[in-house]
């Protein structure tokens, strides 16, 4: 059983940056691919980001290449997504997820993740 508790969720002005942390329980967490998807009001849940548990090779949605990026650090099993050069349409509540399940699933579906976090506000004004 893996619990997830994202924080570092708020408001800011486009343009600003925001980092989310995702506190993961459990002694699996190491050998969990960790993901990040978002749900925008009035939209379906998407992928954001992904980082395996394998050498740390990362997949990231084209919306946020290059303005986003996604870490861990096992000893704190703990994931982050920092977030740069925010845009309004960023505004979203941001979840986390871990897989742990050994699967051909790609790291953009939702099928891959097994365990969620309850989801976490980021709001971007312009």
């Amino acid at each position: 059983q893996v619990q997830l508790v994202e924080s570092g969720g708020g408001s800011v002005q486009a343009g600003g940056s925001l980092r989310l942390s995702c506190a993961a329980s459990g002694r699996t967490f190491s050998s969990a691919d960790m993901g990040w998807f978002r749900k925008a009001p009035g939209k379906e849940r998407e992928f954001v980001a992904a980082i395996s548990w394998i050498g740390g090779n990362t997949a990231y949605a084209d919306s946020v290449k290059g303005r986003f990026t996604i870490s861990r650090d096992n000893a704190k099993n703990t994931v982050y997504l920092q977030m740069n050069s925010l845009k309004p349409e960023d505004t979203a509540v941001y979840y986390c997820a871990a897989g742990l399940k050994i699967t051909f699933v790609t790291f953009n579906r939702e099928s891959r993740y097994d365990y969620w976090g309850q989801g976490t506000q980021v709001t971007v004004s312009s």
